[in-house]
Protein backbone atom coordinates (compact mmCIF):
# COMPACT_ATOMS: atom_id res chain seq x y z
CA UNK A 1 0.00 0.00 0.00
CA UNK A 2 1.63 3.16 -1.00
CA UNK A 3 0.94 6.55 0.67
CA UNK A 4 1.91 9.79 0.70
CA UNK A 5 3.04 11.61 3.68
CA UNK A 6 -0.11 13.86 3.77
CA UNK A 7 -2.61 10.70 3.70
CA UNK A 8 -0.41 8.81 6.49
CA UNK A 9 -0.58 11.76 8.86
CA UNK A 10 -4.52 11.70 7.90
CA UNK A 11 -4.63 7.94 8.68
CA UNK A 12 -2.82 8.55 12.36
CA UNK A 13 -5.31 11.35 13.04
CA UNK A 14 -8.73 8.99 13.11
CA UNK A 15 -9.16 7.24 16.22
CA UNK A 16 -9.09 3.62 16.33
CA UNK A 17 -12.87 3.44 17.36
CA UNK A 18 -13.63 5.28 14.42
CA UNK A 19 -11.84 2.89 12.23
CA UNK A 20 -13.11 -0.41 13.58
CA UNK A 21 -16.89 1.18 12.82
CA UNK A 22 -15.83 1.84 9.63
CA UNK A 23 -13.88 -1.22 8.48
CA UNK A 24 -16.07 -3.87 10.56
CA UNK A 25 -18.39 -4.07 7.34
CA UNK A 26 -15.90 -5.46 4.89
CA UNK A 27 -16.52 -9.08 5.96
CA UNK A 28 -19.81 -8.79 6.91
CA UNK A 29 -20.40 -7.40 2.72
CA UNK A 30 -18.45 -9.89 1.44
CA UNK A 31 -19.75 -12.98 3.55
CA UNK A 32 -23.26 -11.63 2.72
CA UNK A 33 -22.43 -11.41 -0.79
CA UNK A 34 -21.40 -14.87 -1.19
CA UNK A 35 -24.25 -16.25 1.28
CA UNK A 36 -26.47 -14.40 -1.21
CA UNK A 37 -24.95 -15.75 -4.18
CA UNK A 38 -24.87 -19.31 -3.17
CA UNK A 39 -29.14 -19.39 -2.23
CA UNK A 40 -28.70 -18.36 1.38
CA UNK A 41 -30.58 -15.21 1.32
CA UNK A 42 -32.59 -16.03 4.21
CA UNK A 43 -29.47 -15.58 6.23
CA UNK A 44 -30.10 -14.18 9.71
CA UNK A 45 -27.71 -11.51 10.86
CA UNK A 46 -26.08 -13.39 13.51
CA UNK A 47 -26.14 -16.62 11.66
CA UNK A 48 -23.09 -16.92 9.75
CA UNK A 49 -20.98 -16.37 12.87
CA UNK A 50 -22.94 -19.78 14.43
CA UNK A 51 -22.49 -21.70 11.27
CA UNK A 52 -18.92 -20.80 10.82
CA UNK A 53 -17.84 -20.72 13.54
CA UNK A 54 -19.22 -24.43 13.83
CA UNK A 55 -18.22 -25.60 10.66
CA UNK A 56 -14.54 -24.37 10.92
CA UNK A 57 -13.56 -24.05 14.37
CA UNK A 58 -15.73 -26.75 15.88
CA UNK A 59 -17.67 -24.53 17.85
CA UNK A 60 -20.79 -25.40 19.73
CA UNK A 61 -23.58 -23.20 19.03
CA UNK A 62 -24.59 -22.67 22.82
CA UNK A 63 -20.75 -21.20 23.32
CA UNK A 64 -21.13 -19.08 19.82
CA UNK A 65 -24.22 -17.77 20.98
CA UNK A 66 -22.64 -17.06 24.07
CA UNK A 67 -19.73 -14.80 22.59
CA UNK A 68 -22.26 -13.16 20.58
CA UNK A 69 -23.09 -11.75 23.91
CA UNK A 70 -27.23 -11.73 23.18
CA UNK A 71 -29.96 -12.68 25.82
CA UNK A 72 -30.90 -15.67 26.52
CA UNK A 73 -34.37 -15.50 24.31
CA UNK A 74 -32.26 -14.06 21.41
CA UNK A 75 -30.31 -16.79 21.45
CA UNK A 76 -32.87 -19.06 21.67
CA UNK A 77 -34.59 -17.12 18.84
CA UNK A 78 -31.61 -17.32 16.46
CA UNK A 79 -31.60 -21.11 16.88
CA UNK A 80 -35.04 -21.61 16.25
CA UNK A 81 -34.47 -19.22 12.91
CA UNK A 82 -31.26 -21.86 11.92
CA UNK A 83 -33.54 -24.55 12.75
CA UNK A 84 -36.66 -23.80 11.02
CA UNK A 85 -34.43 -22.32 7.52
CA UNK A 86 -32.90 -26.03 7.91
CA UNK A 87 -29.65 -24.93 8.73
CA UNK A 88 -29.11 -26.73 11.77
CA UNK A 89 -31.06 -29.24 13.53
CA UNK A 90 -31.87 -30.70 17.02
CA UNK A 91 -31.74 -34.03 18.75
CA UNK A 92 -31.81 -35.21 21.97
CA UNK A 93 -28.34 -36.01 23.57
CA UNK A 94 -28.55 -40.00 23.75
CA UNK A 95 -25.82 -39.87 26.82
CA UNK A 96 -28.00 -37.15 28.68
CA UNK A 97 -31.61 -36.79 27.59
CA UNK A 98 -32.05 -33.64 29.16
CA UNK A 99 -29.07 -32.13 26.68
CA UNK A 100 -30.28 -31.33 23.27
CA UNK A 101 -27.20 -31.28 20.63
CA UNK A 102 -27.58 -28.85 17.74
CA UNK A 103 -25.89 -29.87 14.43
CA UNK A 104 -25.30 -28.56 11.18
CA UNK A 105 -27.44 -29.66 8.47
CA UNK A 106 -26.01 -30.37 4.28
CA UNK A 107 -27.34 -26.66 3.67
CA UNK A 108 -25.85 -25.61 7.44
CA UNK A 109 -22.69 -26.98 5.91
CA UNK A 110 -22.90 -25.64 2.60
CA UNK A 111 -23.92 -21.81 4.35
CA UNK A 112 -20.48 -22.65 6.36
CA UNK A 113 -18.41 -23.22 3.37
CA UNK A 114 -20.22 -19.60 1.84
CA UNK A 115 -19.33 -18.22 4.98
CA UNK A 116 -15.46 -19.37 4.53
CA UNK A 117 -15.06 -17.99 1.05
CA UNK A 118 -16.35 -14.73 2.17
CA UNK A 119 -14.01 -14.64 4.43
CA UNK A 120 -11.08 -16.02 3.03
CA UNK A 121 -11.46 -13.43 0.25
CA UNK A 122 -11.60 -9.98 2.37
CA UNK A 123 -8.39 -12.12 3.91
CA UNK A 124 -6.80 -12.26 0.32
CA UNK A 125 -7.47 -8.51 -0.33
CA UNK A 126 -6.15 -7.11 2.86
CA UNK A 127 -2.64 -9.55 2.53
CA UNK A 128 -2.12 -7.69 -0.84
CA UNK A 129 -2.60 -4.26 1.12
CA UNK A 130 -0.41 -4.39 4.38
CA UNK A 131 2.94 -6.86 4.72
CA UNK A 132 2.38 -9.86 6.82
CA UNK A 133 4.50 -8.11 9.96
CA UNK A 134 1.69 -4.94 9.96
CA UNK A 135 -1.55 -8.05 9.78
CA UNK A 136 0.55 -9.20 12.79
CA UNK A 137 0.41 -6.62 14.53
CA UNK A 138 -3.17 -5.42 13.43
CA UNK A 139 -3.88 -9.38 15.03
CA UNK A 140 -2.25 -8.63 18.25
CA UNK A 141 -3.99 -5.06 18.59
CA UNK A 142 -7.31 -6.54 17.87
CA UNK A 143 -6.35 -9.50 20.63
CA UNK A 144 -5.62 -7.36 22.92
CA UNK A 145 -8.73 -4.90 23.02
CA UNK A 146 -10.36 -8.56 23.33
CA UNK A 147 -8.35 -8.73 26.84
CA UNK A 148 -8.88 -5.51 27.54
CA UNK A 149 -12.80 -5.47 26.98
CA UNK A 150 -12.62 -8.86 29.18
CA UNK A 151 -10.72 -7.99 31.78
CA UNK A 152 -12.96 -4.56 32.54
CA UNK A 153 -15.90 -6.90 32.26
CA UNK A 154 -14.87 -9.09 34.69
CA UNK A 155 -13.64 -6.52 37.22
CA UNK A 156 -16.85 -4.14 35.89
CA UNK A 157 -14.13 -1.33 35.41
CA UNK A 158 -15.46 2.52 34.79
CA UNK A 159 -13.03 5.24 33.80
Amino acid sequence: MTHDHAEHDHDQQISVPALLRASRGAYGHAVRTRLAAEGFDDMPSNGPYILGGMANFGGTAGGLVKELGVSKQAASQLIDILVLRGYLVRDVNADDRRRIDIELTDRGRGAAAAVRAGVEAVDADLAKLVTPADLAGFRRGLIALCEIRERRETEGAID
